[in-house]
């Protein structure tokens, strides 16, 4: 059985679900290759516009699976290696994944739904949005293992997420915190009961791609690039050859037929 599954809802909504609820959906090579193997997918998509990423059973990923050991040849070209190159392409690979959720040309929203520490963390870190249940826990548990919490993005999203002060205690202690306190430092959009996780991604999905697909796509690029813009002047440059070349799409003069009869608009395609 897979341990990524996918499931399109609304026919433009793809859920993604970590399957290895046995494990909390611990994180090992074959979850890693799925997984970057699905939001490669999901760039080639004409019809996805969103996607939820979320996790099978009480969980929604409690890291690296330390009961399984890789070895060289788990990973793509590292068979026959040694183990220092193998445990730093294992670390690039983990690190790819993490990319491929954050670089995804659709918006990314996280459900989750239980322990996210770690890796799982990590995860739900990269995406752009995050909806969590009453009882979902946080935690950078790198540390815990005798490594850094500067792991796999962990040290690029959490100041930049959070007040750095805070993100420092959090990562130096590695203590679990629970969903209020998450939310009470701006890290989610939203506490949720568990039975409301799945309605309420759903309906800031359906807000999100209600939008033109060039809105929802460079306001994705555009944001990300610029929170790590050099000043205002580089931020708005970029600003404005996104917004002219946007004029081009035909998007706005559909707004202004539509604004005039009273209608939603119809965006034209790309």
């Amino acid at each position: 059985m897979s341990v990524v599954l996918t499931e399109t809802v609304e026919g433009n909504l793809l859920y993604v679900t970590l399957n290895r609820p046995e494990k909390l959906n611990a994180i090992n090579a074959e979850l890693l290759d799925e997984l970057i193997e699905v939001f490669r997918a999901v760039n080639l998509s004409r019809t996805i516009r969103a996607v939820v990423i979320t996790g099978a059973g009480k969980g929604f990923c409690a890291g690296a699976d330390l009961t399984e050991a890789a070895a060289p040849g788990d990973i793509p070209g590292t068979t026959g290696m040694g183990e220092l190159g193998f445990v730093y392409k294992f670390q690039e690979h983990l690190a790819r994944a993490v990319l491929a959720i954050h670089e995804c040309d659709k918006p990314v929203i996280a459900a989750i739904n239980g322990a996210a520490v770690g890796g799982g963390l990590a995860f739900a870190l990269a995406c752009d949005l995050r909806i969590a249940t009453t009882k979902a826990k946080f935690g950078s548990a790198f540390i815990k293992t005798g490594l850094s919490s500067c792991d796999v993005g962990t040290s690029y999203f959490l100041p930049r997420l959070i007040p750095p002060t805070k993100a420092m205690e959090l990562m130096m202690s590695g203590r679990v915190f629970g969903a209020a306190e998450a939310d009470s430092m701006g890290l989610l959009n939203k506490v949720v009961q568990p039975e409301e996780l799945g309605h309420q991604c759903q309906a800031l999905a359906a807000s999100i791609t209600v939008n033109a697909e060039y809105g929802v796509w460079m306001t994705k690029k555009g944001f990300w690039q610029n929170i790590d813009a050099a000043g205002l002047r580089p931020a708005m440059e970029l600003e404005n050859r996104t917004q002219a070349l946007g004029y081009f799409t035909g998007s706005m003069n559909a707004m202004r037929e539509a604004f005039a009869k009273g209608e939603d608009p119809e965006w034209p395609a790309l």
